[in-house]
Protein backbone atom coordinates (compact mmCIF):
# COMPACT_ATOMS: atom_id res chain seq x y z
CA UNK A 1 0.00 0.00 0.00
CA UNK A 2 1.32 3.35 -0.98
CA UNK A 3 -0.76 5.50 1.07
CA UNK A 4 0.00 7.76 4.02
CA UNK A 5 0.09 4.78 6.76
CA UNK A 6 2.71 2.60 6.10
CA UNK A 7 5.26 4.06 8.31
CA UNK A 8 3.45 4.32 11.45
CA UNK A 9 4.19 2.75 14.65
CA UNK A 10 1.88 1.55 17.53
CA UNK A 11 0.53 -1.61 19.36
CA UNK A 12 -0.36 -4.78 17.74
CA UNK A 13 -3.53 -6.23 18.54
CA UNK A 14 -2.21 -9.79 18.20
CA UNK A 15 -3.64 -12.61 20.83
CA UNK A 16 -0.69 -15.24 20.37
CA UNK A 17 -2.42 -18.62 20.55
CA UNK A 18 -1.31 -20.98 23.78
CA UNK A 19 1.98 -22.57 23.63
CA UNK A 20 1.43 -26.13 23.21
CA UNK A 21 1.14 -28.91 25.60
CA UNK A 22 4.85 -30.34 24.60
CA UNK A 23 5.75 -26.97 24.67
CA UNK A 24 4.63 -26.16 28.00
CA UNK A 25 5.95 -29.08 29.57
CA UNK A 26 9.17 -28.54 27.88
CA UNK A 27 9.34 -25.05 29.59
CA UNK A 28 8.08 -26.27 32.77
CA UNK A 29 11.19 -28.47 32.19
CA UNK A 30 13.46 -26.81 31.68
CA UNK A 31 12.45 -24.27 34.43
CA UNK A 32 12.35 -26.57 36.82
CA UNK A 33 15.71 -28.09 35.81
CA UNK A 34 17.36 -24.25 35.95
CA UNK A 35 15.43 -24.26 39.66
CA UNK A 36 17.82 -27.23 40.59
CA UNK A 37 20.79 -25.64 39.41
CA UNK A 38 20.53 -22.84 41.28
CA UNK A 39 19.05 -24.64 44.45
CA UNK A 40 22.85 -26.63 44.23
CA UNK A 41 25.21 -24.15 43.24
CA UNK A 42 23.42 -22.00 46.18
CA UNK A 43 23.81 -25.18 48.42
CA UNK A 44 27.03 -25.50 47.24
CA UNK A 45 28.05 -22.11 48.47
CA UNK A 46 26.09 -22.03 51.57
CA UNK A 47 27.74 -25.10 52.35
CA UNK A 48 31.23 -24.14 51.24
CA UNK A 49 30.39 -20.44 53.85
CA UNK A 50 29.50 -22.74 56.61
CA UNK A 51 32.51 -24.64 55.95
CA UNK A 52 34.72 -22.12 56.25
CA UNK A 53 33.46 -20.35 59.53
CA UNK A 54 33.60 -23.79 60.81
CA UNK A 55 37.07 -23.95 59.40
CA UNK A 56 38.07 -20.34 61.25
CA UNK A 57 36.46 -21.49 64.45
CA UNK A 58 38.68 -24.85 64.50
CA UNK A 59 41.90 -23.25 63.44
CA UNK A 60 41.55 -20.98 66.04
CA UNK A 61 40.89 -23.65 68.52
CA UNK A 62 43.87 -25.42 67.15
CA UNK A 63 45.93 -22.09 67.69
CA UNK A 64 44.87 -21.76 71.15
CA UNK A 65 46.13 -25.87 71.51
CA UNK A 66 49.55 -25.57 69.73
CA UNK A 67 50.11 -21.70 71.57
CA UNK A 68 49.84 -23.86 75.05
CA UNK A 69 51.69 -26.76 74.02
CA UNK A 70 54.63 -24.07 72.44
CA UNK A 71 54.24 -22.19 75.63
CA UNK A 72 54.62 -25.11 78.23
CA UNK A 73 57.01 -27.21 76.24
CA UNK A 74 59.56 -24.75 74.18
CA UNK A 75 59.06 -21.25 74.46
CA UNK A 76 61.89 -19.63 77.04
CA UNK A 77 63.05 -16.26 77.72
CA UNK A 78 65.99 -16.85 75.90
CA UNK A 79 63.94 -16.66 72.97
CA UNK A 80 63.62 -12.44 73.43
CA UNK A 81 67.08 -12.34 73.20
CA UNK A 82 67.36 -14.65 70.06
CA UNK A 83 69.38 -17.34 72.12
CA UNK A 84 70.27 -19.93 69.92
CA UNK A 85 70.05 -22.77 72.63
CA UNK A 86 66.31 -21.31 73.20
CA UNK A 87 65.19 -20.95 69.43
CA UNK A 88 66.77 -24.67 68.80
CA UNK A 89 64.37 -26.08 71.81
CA UNK A 90 61.70 -24.22 70.60
CA UNK A 91 62.35 -25.34 66.90
CA UNK A 92 62.82 -28.75 68.25
CA UNK A 93 59.02 -28.65 69.31
CA UNK A 94 57.49 -26.83 66.53
CA UNK A 95 59.24 -29.39 63.85
CA UNK A 96 58.26 -32.33 65.75
CA UNK A 97 54.75 -31.78 67.02
CA UNK A 98 53.39 -28.20 65.39
CA UNK A 99 54.29 -28.31 61.57
CA UNK A 100 52.02 -31.40 60.89
CA UNK A 101 49.11 -32.36 58.13
CA UNK A 102 48.02 -28.61 57.04
CA UNK A 103 49.79 -25.95 58.95
CA UNK A 104 52.94 -24.87 56.45
CA UNK A 105 54.19 -21.88 58.62
CA UNK A 106 54.80 -20.99 62.49
CA UNK A 107 55.65 -17.36 63.52
CA UNK A 108 55.97 -16.05 66.97
CA UNK A 109 56.21 -12.08 67.25
CA UNK A 110 57.04 -9.27 70.00
CA UNK A 111 54.94 -6.65 70.74
CA UNK A 112 56.73 -4.35 68.17
CA UNK A 113 56.31 -6.26 65.33
CA UNK A 114 59.44 -8.69 65.57
CA UNK A 115 59.74 -12.02 63.82
CA UNK A 116 61.03 -13.68 67.21
CA UNK A 117 60.54 -17.18 66.21
CA UNK A 118 59.77 -19.01 63.12
CA UNK A 119 60.20 -22.61 60.98
CA UNK A 120 62.07 -20.37 58.66
CA UNK A 121 65.39 -19.36 59.60
CA UNK A 122 65.14 -16.17 57.53
CA UNK A 123 62.43 -14.66 59.05
CA UNK A 124 64.37 -14.37 62.54
CA UNK A 125 64.92 -10.96 63.57
CA UNK A 126 62.78 -9.08 60.43
CA UNK A 127 60.19 -6.43 61.75
CA UNK A 128 57.08 -5.35 60.31
CA UNK A 129 53.96 -3.74 61.30
CA UNK A 130 51.37 -5.40 63.18
CA UNK A 131 47.90 -5.02 62.84
CA UNK A 132 45.24 -3.73 65.06
CA UNK A 133 44.01 -7.19 65.71
CA UNK A 134 46.75 -8.48 66.40
CA UNK A 135 47.78 -5.76 69.02
CA UNK A 136 44.47 -6.38 70.39
CA UNK A 137 45.03 -10.16 70.65
CA UNK A 138 47.87 -8.73 72.87
CA UNK A 139 46.22 -6.94 74.88
CA UNK A 140 42.91 -8.65 75.35
CA UNK A 141 43.80 -12.13 74.84
CA UNK A 142 41.90 -14.52 72.56
CA UNK A 143 42.42 -16.21 69.47
CA UNK A 144 41.36 -15.04 65.92
CA UNK A 145 41.73 -16.81 62.62
CA UNK A 146 41.74 -15.11 59.19
CA UNK A 147 42.23 -15.81 55.16
CA UNK A 148 45.97 -14.73 54.75
CA UNK A 149 46.89 -11.44 52.63
CA UNK A 150 49.71 -12.74 50.53
CA UNK A 151 50.25 -9.14 48.97
CA UNK A 152 51.66 -8.48 52.37
CA UNK A 153 55.94 -8.50 53.08
CA UNK A 154 55.46 -10.62 56.18
CA UNK A 155 54.03 -13.40 54.25
CA UNK A 156 55.94 -13.27 51.06
CA UNK A 157 57.83 -16.64 51.79
CA UNK A 158 54.29 -18.13 52.58
CA UNK A 159 52.82 -17.56 48.70
CA UNK A 160 54.07 -20.80 47.02
CA UNK A 161 52.12 -22.31 49.39
CA UNK A 162 49.10 -21.06 48.08
CA UNK A 163 45.42 -20.13 49.72
CA UNK A 164 46.35 -19.93 53.56
CA UNK A 165 44.75 -19.61 56.19
CA UNK A 166 46.24 -17.80 59.15
CA UNK A 167 45.78 -17.77 63.04
CA UNK A 168 47.23 -15.94 65.86
CA UNK A 169 46.64 -16.09 69.65
CA UNK A 170 48.88 -14.53 72.85
CA UNK A 171 51.28 -16.33 74.50
CA UNK A 172 53.73 -15.83 77.48
CA UNK A 173 57.34 -16.42 78.28
CA UNK A 174 57.72 -17.82 81.26
CA UNK A 175 58.84 -14.22 83.04
CA UNK A 176 55.54 -13.13 81.82
CA UNK A 177 56.41 -11.63 78.61
CA UNK A 178 53.54 -12.11 76.06
CA UNK A 179 54.09 -12.46 72.22
CA UNK A 180 52.24 -13.79 69.50
CA UNK A 181 51.84 -17.48 68.39
CA UNK A 182 50.47 -17.28 64.88
CA UNK A 183 50.60 -20.43 62.13
CA UNK A 184 48.97 -21.11 58.47
CA UNK A 185 47.12 -23.28 57.71
CA UNK A 186 46.33 -24.73 53.73
CA UNK A 187 43.28 -23.83 52.83
CA UNK A 188 42.92 -26.56 50.98
CA UNK A 189 42.24 -28.72 53.64
CA UNK A 190 38.91 -26.02 54.19
CA UNK A 191 37.85 -27.21 50.78
CA UNK A 192 38.15 -30.36 50.83
CA UNK A 193 35.83 -30.31 53.64
CA UNK A 194 33.19 -28.49 52.04
CA UNK A 195 33.33 -31.09 48.54
CA UNK A 196 32.92 -34.29 51.10
CA UNK A 197 30.07 -32.11 52.77
CA UNK A 198 28.78 -31.39 49.30
CA UNK A 199 29.85 -35.07 48.43
CA UNK A 200 27.48 -36.43 51.14
CA UNK A 201 24.67 -33.92 50.97
CA UNK A 202 24.32 -33.63 47.11
CA UNK A 203 23.08 -37.20 46.12
CA UNK A 204 19.64 -37.34 48.60
CA UNK A 205 19.01 -33.68 47.99
CA UNK A 206 18.93 -34.14 44.25
CA UNK A 207 17.12 -37.34 44.10
CA UNK A 208 14.59 -35.84 46.47
CA UNK A 209 14.46 -32.19 43.84
CA UNK A 210 14.09 -35.13 40.88
CA UNK A 211 11.18 -37.06 42.49
CA UNK A 212 9.52 -33.68 43.39
CA UNK A 213 9.69 -32.65 39.46
CA UNK A 214 8.61 -36.22 38.20
CA UNK A 215 5.86 -35.78 40.30
CA UNK A 216 4.99 -32.42 39.01
CA UNK A 217 5.08 -33.22 35.04
CA UNK A 218 1.82 -35.06 35.20
CA UNK A 219 0.73 -32.19 36.70
CA UNK A 220 2.06 -29.58 34.14
CA UNK A 221 0.76 -31.75 31.10
CA UNK A 222 -2.73 -32.00 33.23
CA UNK A 223 -2.41 -27.50 33.50
CA UNK A 224 -1.53 -27.37 29.97
CA UNK A 225 -4.37 -29.58 28.84
CA UNK A 226 -6.82 -27.40 30.53
CA UNK A 227 -5.10 -24.56 28.89
CA UNK A 228 -5.73 -25.57 25.18
CA UNK A 229 -8.90 -26.61 26.13
CA UNK A 230 -9.91 -23.50 27.68
CA UNK A 231 -8.47 -21.49 24.87
CA UNK A 232 -10.69 -23.64 22.55
CA UNK A 233 -13.26 -23.13 23.94
CA UNK A 234 -12.93 -19.46 24.17
CA UNK A 235 -12.52 -19.16 20.34
CA UNK A 236 -15.63 -21.55 20.35
CA UNK A 237 -17.91 -18.94 22.07
CA UNK A 238 -16.38 -16.02 20.20
CA UNK A 239 -17.24 -17.84 17.00
CA UNK A 240 -20.70 -18.60 17.90
CA UNK A 241 -21.34 -15.16 19.63
CA UNK A 242 -19.72 -13.45 16.32
CA UNK A 243 -22.69 -15.83 14.57
CA UNK A 244 -25.50 -15.06 16.80
CA UNK A 245 -24.52 -11.24 16.19
CA UNK A 246 -24.50 -11.88 12.33
CA UNK A 247 -27.62 -13.47 12.43
CA UNK A 248 -29.53 -11.23 14.85
CA UNK A 249 -27.87 -8.26 12.70
CA UNK A 250 -29.87 -10.41 9.58
CA UNK A 251 -32.97 -10.64 11.29
CA UNK A 252 -32.88 -6.62 12.26
CA UNK A 253 -32.35 -5.84 8.63
CA UNK A 254 -34.58 -7.76 7.26
CA UNK A 255 -37.35 -6.47 9.56
CA UNK A 256 -36.15 -3.16 9.20
CA UNK A 257 -36.26 -3.70 5.57
CA UNK A 258 -39.82 -5.06 5.45
CA UNK A 259 -41.15 -3.06 7.23
CA UNK A 260 -40.41 0.29 8.74
CA UNK A 261 -38.49 1.20 5.36
CA UNK A 262 -40.80 0.53 3.07
CA UNK A 263 -43.92 1.80 5.14
CA UNK A 264 -41.84 4.93 4.98
CA UNK A 265 -41.15 4.60 1.27
CA UNK A 266 -45.25 3.88 0.62
CA UNK A 267 -45.63 6.81 2.57
CA UNK A 268 -44.18 9.17 1.02
CA UNK A 269 -45.24 7.91 -2.60
CA UNK A 270 -48.79 8.36 -1.86
CA UNK A 271 -47.81 12.29 -0.33
CA UNK A 272 -46.28 13.09 -3.80
CA UNK A 273 -49.91 13.52 -5.16
CA UNK A 274 -51.37 14.80 -2.83
CA UNK A 275 -48.68 17.77 -2.93
CA UNK A 276 -49.60 18.34 -6.27
CA UNK A 277 -53.19 18.13 -6.09
CA UNK A 278 -52.69 21.10 -3.06
CA UNK A 279 -50.63 22.92 -5.70
CA UNK A 280 -53.31 23.06 -8.28
CA UNK A 281 -56.04 24.57 -5.91
CA UNK A 282 -54.25 26.88 -4.84
CA UNK A 283 -52.98 25.84 -1.86
CA UNK A 284 -49.49 26.95 -1.90
CA UNK A 285 -48.62 27.10 1.69
CA UNK A 286 -50.79 23.04 2.34
CA UNK A 287 -48.44 22.48 -0.90
CA UNK A 288 -45.15 23.47 0.74
CA UNK A 289 -45.39 21.89 3.81
CA UNK A 290 -46.77 18.12 2.34
CA UNK A 291 -43.30 18.56 0.04
CA UNK A 292 -41.40 18.82 2.73
CA UNK A 293 -43.07 15.90 4.70
CA UNK A 294 -42.42 14.02 1.56
CA UNK A 295 -38.33 14.91 1.55
CA UNK A 296 -37.91 14.33 5.27
CA UNK A 297 -39.73 10.44 4.52
CA UNK A 298 -37.38 10.17 1.51
CA UNK A 299 -34.33 11.20 3.62
CA UNK A 300 -35.23 8.86 6.30
CA UNK A 301 -35.38 5.95 4.22
CA UNK A 302 -31.76 6.71 2.84
CA UNK A 303 -30.76 6.65 6.52
CA UNK A 304 -32.40 3.93 7.00
CA UNK A 305 -31.02 2.14 4.16
CA UNK A 306 -27.60 3.30 5.37
CA UNK A 307 -27.92 2.06 8.46
CA UNK A 308 -29.46 -1.82 7.02
CA UNK A 309 -25.66 -2.12 5.13
CA UNK A 310 -24.19 -1.06 8.27
CA UNK A 311 -26.29 -3.55 10.10
CA UNK A 312 -25.81 -6.61 7.80
CA UNK A 313 -23.69 -6.79 4.60
CA UNK A 314 -25.06 -7.22 1.45
CA UNK A 315 -25.01 -10.58 0.26
CA UNK A 316 -21.06 -10.44 -0.78
CA UNK A 317 -21.46 -13.24 -3.07
CA UNK A 318 -23.93 -11.78 -5.19
CA UNK A 319 -22.83 -7.86 -4.82
CA UNK A 320 -18.74 -8.69 -4.59
CA UNK A 321 -16.61 -7.47 -1.95
CA UNK A 322 -15.43 -4.38 -3.61
CA UNK A 323 -19.49 -2.78 -3.64
CA UNK A 324 -19.97 -3.70 -0.27
CA UNK A 325 -16.71 -1.84 1.11
CA UNK A 326 -17.86 1.01 -1.27
CA UNK A 327 -21.21 1.05 1.15
CA UNK A 328 -19.53 0.95 4.10
CA UNK A 329 -17.41 4.22 2.98
CA UNK A 330 -20.62 5.99 1.96
CA UNK A 331 -21.53 7.06 5.19
CA UNK A 332 -17.54 8.58 5.05
CA UNK A 333 -18.21 10.36 2.23
CA UNK A 334 -21.79 11.80 3.53
CA UNK A 335 -19.69 13.17 6.97
CA UNK A 336 -16.73 14.67 4.42
CA UNK A 337 -14.68 12.60 4.67
CA UNK A 338 -12.47 11.89 1.55
CA UNK A 339 -12.31 7.96 0.53
CA UNK A 340 -10.05 5.66 -1.36
CA UNK A 341 -11.09 2.41 -2.48
CA UNK A 342 -8.76 0.35 -4.13
CA UNK A 343 -10.10 -4.06 -4.69
CA UNK A 344 -7.33 -5.59 -7.08
CA UNK A 345 -10.29 -7.95 -9.16
CA UNK A 346 -10.46 -11.40 -8.76
CA UNK A 347 -13.69 -13.34 -8.29
CA UNK A 348 -14.89 -14.36 -4.70
CA UNK A 349 -13.10 -15.41 -2.16
CA UNK A 350 -13.48 -17.75 1.21
CA UNK A 351 -11.43 -14.68 2.79
CA UNK A 352 -14.17 -12.02 1.76
CA UNK A 353 -16.59 -12.25 4.71
CA UNK A 354 -13.21 -12.11 7.06
CA UNK A 355 -12.00 -8.95 4.92
CA UNK A 356 -15.36 -7.51 5.38
CA UNK A 357 -16.16 -7.65 8.80
CA UNK A 358 -12.42 -6.24 10.30
CA UNK A 359 -12.83 -3.28 7.11
CA UNK A 360 -16.33 -2.50 8.61
CA UNK A 361 -15.00 -2.47 12.36
CA UNK A 362 -11.89 -0.11 11.09
CA UNK A 363 -14.63 2.51 9.31
CA UNK A 364 -16.71 2.08 12.22
CA UNK A 365 -13.48 3.38 14.40
CA UNK A 366 -12.36 5.87 11.97
CA UNK A 367 -16.15 7.51 11.94
CA UNK A 368 -16.25 7.40 15.80
CA UNK A 369 -13.11 8.35 17.00
CA UNK A 370 -10.17 9.18 14.55
CA UNK A 371 -11.47 13.06 13.59
CA UNK A 372 -10.04 11.95 9.88
CA UNK A 373 -10.20 13.89 6.81
CA UNK A 374 -9.13 11.09 4.35
CA UNK A 375 -9.51 6.85 4.61
CA UNK A 376 -8.02 4.52 2.08
CA UNK A 377 -8.55 0.91 1.95
CA UNK A 378 -6.50 -1.37 0.00
CA UNK A 379 -7.26 -4.96 -0.81
CA UNK A 380 -4.47 -7.26 -2.47
CA UNK A 381 -3.85 -10.33 -3.09
CA UNK A 382 -0.04 -11.33 -2.67
CA UNK A 383 1.79 -13.54 -4.80
CA UNK A 384 2.48 -16.11 -1.69
CA UNK A 385 -0.87 -16.58 -1.77
CA UNK A 386 -2.35 -14.50 0.75
CA UNK A 387 -5.11 -11.54 0.93
CA UNK A 388 -3.74 -8.37 2.19
CA UNK A 389 -6.53 -5.86 3.42
CA UNK A 390 -4.93 -1.99 4.80
CA UNK A 391 -7.59 0.90 6.53
CA UNK A 392 -5.55 3.78 6.88
CA UNK A 393 -6.58 7.42 7.94
CA UNK A 394 -4.92 10.54 8.85
CA UNK A 395 -6.61 11.21 11.56
CA UNK A 396 -5.40 11.97 15.36
CA UNK A 397 -4.20 8.26 15.96
CA UNK A 398 -3.77 7.25 19.80
CA UNK A 399 -0.80 5.76 21.97
CA UNK A 400 -1.22 2.42 23.94
CA UNK A 401 -2.51 4.64 27.22
CA UNK A 402 -5.55 5.19 25.42
CA UNK A 403 -5.83 1.69 23.51
CA UNK A 404 -6.24 0.33 27.02
CA UNK A 405 -8.82 3.18 28.10
CA UNK A 406 -11.07 2.31 25.57
CA UNK A 407 -10.59 -1.70 26.02
CA UNK A 408 -11.59 -0.81 29.66
CA UNK A 409 -14.52 0.99 28.11
CA UNK A 410 -15.55 -2.08 26.30
CA UNK A 411 -14.11 -0.80 22.65
CA UNK A 412 -13.24 -4.34 21.61
CA UNK A 413 -14.62 -4.66 18.29
CA UNK A 414 -11.00 -5.43 16.32
CA UNK A 415 -9.80 -7.46 19.76
CA UNK A 416 -12.53 -9.91 19.45
CA UNK A 417 -11.90 -9.95 15.55
CA UNK A 418 -8.20 -11.24 16.63
CA UNK A 419 -9.34 -14.82 17.37
CA UNK A 420 -11.29 -15.27 14.47
CA UNK A 421 -8.52 -14.20 12.42
CA UNK A 422 -6.30 -16.26 13.91
CA UNK A 423 -8.26 -19.34 13.42
CA UNK A 424 -8.35 -18.37 9.83
CA UNK A 425 -4.79 -18.49 9.85
CA UNK A 426 -4.29 -14.68 9.28
CA UNK A 427 -2.81 -11.66 11.26
CA UNK A 428 -4.37 -8.76 12.22
CA UNK A 429 -2.51 -5.81 13.62
CA UNK A 430 -2.81 -2.38 14.61
CA UNK A 431 -0.45 0.87 14.01
CA UNK A 432 -0.54 4.13 15.37
CA UNK A 433 0.61 7.11 17.28
CA UNK A 434 -0.90 10.13 18.95
CA UNK A 435 -1.32 12.58 15.83
CA UNK A 436 -0.37 10.21 13.09
CA UNK A 437 -3.38 8.26 12.21
CA UNK A 438 -4.12 5.06 12.23
CA UNK A 439 -3.46 2.20 10.15
CA UNK A 440 -5.21 -1.65 10.38
CA UNK A 441 -3.91 -4.22 8.53
CA UNK A 442 -5.46 -7.72 8.07
CA UNK A 443 -3.14 -11.00 5.89
CA UNK A 444 -5.58 -13.93 5.53
CA UNK A 445 -4.94 -17.32 3.52
CA UNK A 446 -7.06 -16.21 0.00
CA UNK A 447 -9.56 -19.04 -0.37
Amino acid sequence: MSGFGDQRRGGLVQAAPPPSIGSAVARFMLGSLAAIAVVVAGGFFALRSVTIDEARRDTRERVEAEGHLVEAAGLSDGVLRGDRKALARLDDVVLGQVLVGSIVRVKIWSEDGTILYSDEPSLIGRRFKLGEEERRLLRTGGSDAELSDLTRPENRLERPAGKLLEAYTPIRTPDGTPVLFEIYQRFSSVSASGARLLRALAPPLLAGLLVLLLFQVPLAWSMSRRLQRGHREREDLLQRAVEASTQERRRIAADLHDGVVQDLAGVAFGLAPLAEEAERRGSHEEAGVLRAATARLRQGVRDLRTLLVEIHPPNLASAGLEAALSDLLSPLDAAGIATELHVDPAGPDGSDELVYRVAREALRNVQAHAEAGRVRVDVIREETGTRRLAVADDGRGFGPPERERREAEGHVGLSLLTGLVERAGGRLAVRSAPGQGTTVELEVPAG
